[in-house]
């Protein structure tokens, strides 16, 4: 692989452009129907090559600033690192990241921050992962982390999972996102709602 000695990238965040709940899912999630799109507010996550790696120590060493910085072992910066390291046996890395994107927000600042690293291991190691197998490991962190592997619109289905193109252009628009500082559980919001059939399919609409 080419050696680094610094990288820097800035996962940014998302919205949600419509959300249907269309049905329960045998598995206990939601079928939904929305379009995510991409917008430029922005984590800062830097990575080195740790060089000074103890033996038997966590490969992977994350600092976390900014907003609320969580727990560094459920981190899904770090849990991307294993689930790709798991396979590839990756160099050990040191990383910080800078929180501004707030969690609980559906804005997917932790997806993003875990997408944005599988790309960035990919590329800095050579590991020539297809773009559908990093879509498939990010999965496995979130229902919305593959989207973030291309960042691009998309109609995202099954349970936020599944995605077709979505044609849409909206850099001529300024967006205000408005946070109230409420930190949303999505599993616990879910079980409020009452499924059902959309009026209107998105793709008519968008």
């Amino acid at each position: 692989y080419t050696d680094f000695r610094h990288v820097i990238c800035f996962p940014n965040a998302k919205i949600n452009l419509g959300l249907n709940i269309i049905e329960k899912r045998p598995d206990g999630f939601h079928n939904i129907q929305t379009v995510f799109y991409p917008i430029g507010w922005n984590d800062a996550l830097e990575v080195i090559e740790n060089k000074s790696h103890r033996k038997g120590a966590e490969k992977i060493s994350l600092g976390i600033s900014g907003i609320k910085p969580g727990s560094v072992k459920n981190n899904l910066v770090s849990k991307a690192y294993r689930l790709v390291d798991e396979k590839f046996s990756l160099p050990p890395v040191k990383a910080h990241l800078h929180k501004t994107i707030p969690a609980g927000a559906g804005l997917g600042g932790g997806s993003a921050n875990a997408a944005f690293f599988i790309n960035l291991l990919n590329e800095k190691f050579e590991l020539n992962i297809t773009i559908e197998e990093r879509q498939a490991m990010a999965a496995q962190l979130g229902s919305d982390c593959a989207f973030f592997i291309e960042n691009k619109p998309v109609f995202a289905s099954a349970k936020g999972d599944v995605f077709s193109p979505a044609a849409l252009d909206l850099a001529k628009y300024f967006f205000v996102v408005v946070y109230p500082a409420i930190h949303s559980n999505t599993a616990e919001a879910y079980k409020g709602i009452i499924p059902q059939k959309p009026k209107y399919d998105l793709h008519e609409i968008i």
